[in-house]
């Protein structure tokens, strides 16, 4: 065991301890609100599912790859294999769509009045709430090629016809079918991507026209930035972070699958940034993110929609 497989295995570890630790607060944050009989929100039933998701996608990564990383060998089976690279992208992909859901949801919260977007309002919830478990399902039934082709490393019989992923392999298969396999992983992702950022710029667009019709209010107030720059610093800090993660995540998948012997600096570099955003995120919802929902709960009710409101 090298000095570099020490170093990696610290990182794994301590990316998987935090970022279990930050979802797990979460998750007893919303317990709490459970038990005590508090009204959840549909945003609310999102981050419960965001948070599932991280949590699964950071155990079935961190821990064998920890495990892998601190020199141990041969600790799984060929279904072992099977079900932590299937858990694990099952976990990704919902959190990418739960937070593209998230954001969605927030954008439609702050839109205009008029009688479409009042309508959307009222029906946002329910067809949100189903996206999100249809996002289960369907993840699910994407990553099913996981239960063909990953077998555990002492499995194999010869180094030739597999690809070292530390504790798993992959046997290598026709490229033109993997290529487009791929490309049927990556669309969802990229439309994911393209769906938060329309939302999120229209959100900051809208609390920026509004922060321009209030500037009368605020013009005679402290230093203190006005709630829609808060609400728009967070969004942004949201969308950036989110958007920098899964890009450099999906850059190193691709370079991962076109390589046909990834190397070691490859594949432990695309597993690290793929546990990046389910690792931080729980972090930026504690710390700005309940912000954004109580910002926008201020700019609605200084609009005059407490009627939509109470359908949050």
């Amino acid at each position: 065991m090298t000095a570099s497989d020490v170093a990696v295995g610290i990182i794994f570890l301590a990316q998987t301890v935090v970022g279990v630790l930050g979802n797990s607060s979460l998750f007893l944050h919303y317990l709490v609100l459970y038990f005590t009989g508090c009204r959840v929100r549909h945003t609310d039933l999102i981050l419960q599912h965001l948070i599932v998701a991280n949590s699964l996608a950071l155990l079935c990564r961190g821990v064998p790859q920890t495990m892998a990383a601190f020199g141990m060998k041969d600790f799984t089976s060929d279904i072992d294999c099977k079900l932590l690279f299937a858990l694990h992208k099952v976990g990704r992909n919902v959190s990418m769509w739960s937070t593209c859901l998230l954001s969605i949801s927030q954008a439609i919260k702050i839109s205009s009045g008029n009688t479409r977007w009042v309508e959307l309002k009222m029906k946002a919830p329910r067809y949100i709430i189903s996206c999100i478990y249809l996002s289960w399902v369907l993840s699910l039934l994407l990553n099913v090629i996981n239960f063909m082709y990953m077998t555990a490393k002492k499995g194999n019989k010869t180094i030739t016809n597999v690809k070292d992923y530390g504790y798993c392999s992959s046997i290598r298969h026709d490229p033109t079918a993997y290529s487009l396999y791929t490309a049927l992983l990556t669309f969802p992702d990229a439309m994911c991507l393209g769906l938060m950022l329309w939302a999120s710029s229209s959100m900051v667009l809208v609390l920026h026209r509004h922060k321009q019709r209030m500037h009368h209010v605020h013009k005679t107030s402290s230093l203190r930035c006005s709630p829609e720059s808060r609400a728009t610093k967070t969004i942004l800090l949201l969308v950036s972070t989110f958007v920098n993660f899964y890009t450099l995540s999906c850059i190193f998948q691709v370079c991962m699958s076109a390589m046909y012997t990834p190397s070691w600096f490859v594949v432990n570099a695309a597993f690290i940034i793929a546990g990046c955003f389910p690792a931080a995120s729980p972090f930026l919802l504690m710390s700005r993110g309940y912000s954004v929902s109580g910002l926008c709960f201020i700019w609605i009710q200084r609009s005059g929609t407490r009627d939509i409101m109470g359908n949050m």
